[in-house]
């Protein structure tokens, strides 16, 4: 165990798992997996001392699910103080569309008080930490630089710090864990849709990437932070995981999950990445598009779509659905065929968005310089490789799993 591992509290819940009952696993689907595949939250025992008795502040949204109940509901039947949620991106509850402001308020369901983390503010302040003892962090990861709960992590992860107040998260499984893949974030591209230097795809869980920002110390007063993971049941990187609860509106199944790292740099272009409609991540096209196997219409949908590009216009595009679930897992890198392709149709005049946004998912000037300069795919591919295959040594130092 290295150095960075010994500092940090990784909690290992053998004797825990011999005392836990078996949950029901009918909401979870394992497709490549000898044993069951456990999310930290679903292991009571782990956690449950460390909150009793302690005011907590829960960092969660949909996903945050215990069984098929979810993890407030949860804590609050074992009698855990949460003094309050902090909601990201789509809210606590999930339901708000991309680029929605998340509003202060109190949930309904529960009464307890709502601080929003997606907006103006995304980081918890002082004052929001004052009557708090721990900080659990509970959200699906799907594992891509740009989705923007990793961000929000690492803000928490700092506020803890600053406020020297424990944080602990329940990990969960990285349905795109077994790659990694893409261009290296450089910092002068540093926002909230990539923060630190890593690539699009880079194959840690959340706790994982946890400990890699603490310990590469790419948040203020890193070194102080109490950190714990509780990790995931019969995990390795090789598994296969279908996730129980959409992780946001626009990423509803497996295949649009697979699909987000290949295909999300067209929010920066003229392109349509079938926002609007009942495949989003899986079509992708435009009006004039002179190929194509589908049309498609984007219609503005409450709580997920509700401006989607070319509202109410007809497109021509690629459906990709038509690639299978099976290809989906079995592949090994993002395929740039599409970039490259719509690009070809569209040219630099048309293509781009008249803003950073692209460079901003891309995490650098490369992909643009690429795609204007007419380098090819394996190009492209051989200039950003040595600096992922440095990120991987990295990453080594801070894996819980095989």
């Amino acid at each position: 165990m290295n150095l960075v591992k010994k500092k940090i509290t990784v909690l290992l819940f053998l004797v825990a798992l011999l005392s836990f009952n078996a949950i029901s696993q009918s909401n979870i689907e394992i497709i490549k997996a000898n044993n069951t595949i456990t999310p930290a939250a679903n292991l009571p025992n782990t956690y449950l001392p460390y909150l009793k008795g302690k005011k907590i502040a829960l960092v969660t949204n949909q996903t945050g699910m215990y069984n098929e109940m979810h993890l407030v509901d949860f804590l609050l039947e074992n009698e855990i103080t949460i003094s309050k949620i902090f909601a990201p991106e789509h809210g606590f509850r999930g339901d708000a569309s991309d680029g929605t402001e998340i509003k202060n308020g109190k949930d309904t369901q529960t009464g307890i008080q709502v601080i929003s983390i997606y907006g103006k503010k995304k980081k918890p302040s002082k004052e929001d930490l004052k009557d708090v003892d721990i900080i659990v962090f509970d959200i699906q990861d799907v594992g891509v630089r740009f989705y923007t709960y990793i961000s929000s992590l690492s803000y928490v992860m700092e506020a803890a710090a600053e406020n020297n107040i424990q944080i602990i998260v329940l990990d969960r499984p990285n349905p795109n864990s077994h790659y990694i893949d893409g261009p290296i974030l450089e910092k002068e591209y540093s926002s909230f849709v990539g923060l630190h230097e890593v690539p699009v795809v880079y194959g840690m869980t959340i706790g994982e990437y946890a400990l890699m920002v603490k310990g590469e110390r790419w948040i203020s007063q890193s070194e102080k932070l109490d950190l714990k993971i509780i990790p995931v049941k019969n995990y390795t990187h090789d598994s296969i995981y279908s996730l129980p609860v959409a992780p946001s509106p626009n990423l509803p199944n497996n295949e649009s999950i697979y699909l987000y790292p290949w295909i999300c740099y067209f929010e920066g272009a003229n392109v349509s990445i079938g926002r609007g409609t009942d495949a989003p991540f899986q079509l992708i096209g435009f009006p004039n598009f002179s190929k194509g196997d589908t049309i498609f219409t984007p219609r503005s949908i409450p709580g997920k779509s509700e401006h989607p590009p070319y509202l109410n216009k007809q497109c021509k595009g690629i459906n990709l659905k038509k690639i299978t679930l099976n290809e989906l897992t079995e592949a090994n890198a993002i395929d740039w065929t599409y970039v490259w392709e719509m690009y070809s149709e569209l040219g630099e005049k048309e293509f781009f968005i008249d803003n950073n946004y692209f460079d901003l998912l891309a995490g650098s000037k490369l992909l643009r310089k690429a795609l204007v300069e007419g380098w090819s795919i394996d190009r492209f591919k051989k200039e950003y490789q040595p600096k992922v295959d440095e990120f991987k040594k990295i990453r080594k130092k801070y894996l819980i799993y095989d």
